[in-house]
């Protein structure tokens, strides 16, 4: 289905990039039908407490989760510029400044640095809501600019993707972030500095082919897509019916392809624990 999908059944008229990641008001209705308040979704770490569903969050929210509270962000004011001069039903520029407006975000990535249980550590996250978590130059050079700032410092770095693969409207230059990105990580592994990568619901296309599945360790929330091309794009090329459950965090994990799945509640202990084996510190609670 196109980014780009209008509804026009009773006049809706909602871009798909502008639905919010998070829920508003004073209630929130799962997929599976349990109703949550909003505030007590909040405390639960955006998990609905009678399924275990997991609410698609952005940076704002794993930022809290993760840090212990104070935070720098690290290159906050870089955004994207239309060097293609694209346009389709509606002008790049226009979509960029659109998104810009409705997110409060410059791109579909902030990068920031701050403790974690005690711990210095640098953190990307990656947010849906602002076109579709798209790839761009701005997200590659961000995320290299991370990497760069975790070597300097000899920080721990974690990436935490959420994307619907390369932005079309930078053409090659966003596939070039895919290589752009992979060669950076290369250099933080030859400084031996620990990388964990966090897959989220969704993570696809390029990220998949790049950062996201090139940690140290690689994990994932429960529930969460994740693969190159999409369920319903595989089987129309193949013409196979797909396994149950097929480019689930699950599958993945059954597969090979995760080495662990954490529950969100979980994530701050375990990314930790994960960076004091490799370092040989302790783990402050």
């Amino acid at each position: 289905m196109s980014a780009w999908f209008k509804r026009k059944e009773k006049g809706i008229q909602t871009l798909t990039e502008e639905k919010k990641d998070t829920p508003k008001g004073l209630w929130y209705k799962s997929p599976t039908g349990k109703i949550v308040e909003a505030d007590e979704l909040a405390k639960n770490f955006y998990v609905s407490p009678e399924d275990d569903y997991h609410v698609r969050i952005g940076s704002k929210e794993y930022f809290e989760i993760l840090f212990d509270g104070k935070f720098e962000e690290l290159d906050a004011k870089l955004s994207a510029k239309d060097p293609l001069k694209f346009e389709d039903t509606k002008k790049y520029s226009d979509r960029l400044k659109a998104a810009q407006k409705k997110t409060g975000l410059k791109d579909a990535v902030r990068t920031a640095v701050g403790k974690s249980l005690g711990k210095d550590i640098v953190i990307c996250c990656m947010d849906f809501s602002f076109i579709g978590g798209s790839m761009g130059s701005v997200v590659g050079e961000k995320i290299c600019r991370g990497i760069d700032y975790s070597i300097k410092k000899n920080l721990p770095f974690v990436m935490i993707s959420k994307s619907g693969g390369a932005r079309m409207m930078e053409a090659a230059i966003s596939l070039m972030q895919l290589a752009k990105t992979s060669a950076k990580l290369a250099q933080l592994a030859e400084a031996q500095i620990p990388y964990i990568s966090l897959c989220t619901d969704p993570t696809t296309g390029g990220t998949t082919a790049s950062y996201a599945m090139l940690g140290d360790i690689n994990i994932a929330e429960p529930g969460a897509l994740i693969g190159f091309a999409g369920p319903r794009v595989v089987k129309d090329l193949t013409g196979q019916d797909l396994p149950e459950g097929f480019q689930t965090s699950e599958f993945l994990l059954e597969h090979g392809f995760l080495d662990f799945i954490s529950h969100r509640s979980d994530l701050k202990k375990k990314i930790n624990l994960y960076v004091d084996l490799i370092t040989n510190s302790t783990v402050r609670s």
